[in-house]
């Protein structure tokens, strides 16, 4: 191989390197793989928030606040249900002091609220703090199950 053809694979090299430190820094493979392989919650912002909903096919935000007491009591439940279900939901966090913008795209109102997406689409919204026993089942009904046609969503 000549210099110019060495130049010219170090080029392609770093600009491959800079796409993915783009797109890792920018959110995409970072909270759509670290939801799926921890089982924790991602925390989410305006920026990374779109990102995470489309790059998951199941996903449910819990759109929260500090100085909401029904958020710490339901905050506990969220994660349980994240751990149960990896691989299959993806949980994001979404503080609402901090991300006005989001709120006000899905007009959140009261919280705790969870949305729910399928496929991108927004397909469910949770209000209120509640005990597994019925939160979950609330949520799991939008997996698909195998063996049964598709349904269209809300």
């Amino acid at each position: 191989m000549g210099k110019e053809e060495d130049e010219e694979l170090a080029d392609i090299k770093r600009r491959k390197m800079e796409e993915i430190i783009k797109r890792v820094s920018s959110g995409t493979q970072r909270t759509k793989a670290s939801s799926r392989i921890s089982g924790k919650p991602v925390d989410l912002n305006d920026t990374t928030f779109t990102s995470f909903v489309k790059h998951n096919a199941m996903a449910v935000v819990d759109v929260w606040a500090p100085w909401c007491g029904p958020c710490r009591f339901v905050s506990p439940v969220v994660e349980e249900i994240a751990r149960d279900y990896a691989g299959k939901i993806a949980f994001g966090k979404l503080n609402v002091d901090q991300n006005r913008r989001i709120a006000t795209q899905y007009d959140i109102m009261s919280i705790p609220t969870l949305l729910v997406f399928k496929n991108g689409d927004l397909v469910d919204r949770i209000i209120g703090a509640m005990p597994r026993e019925r939160l979950e089942p609330m949520i799991i009904r939008y997996i698909k199950k195998e063996g049964q046609p598709s349904a269209r969503w809300l």
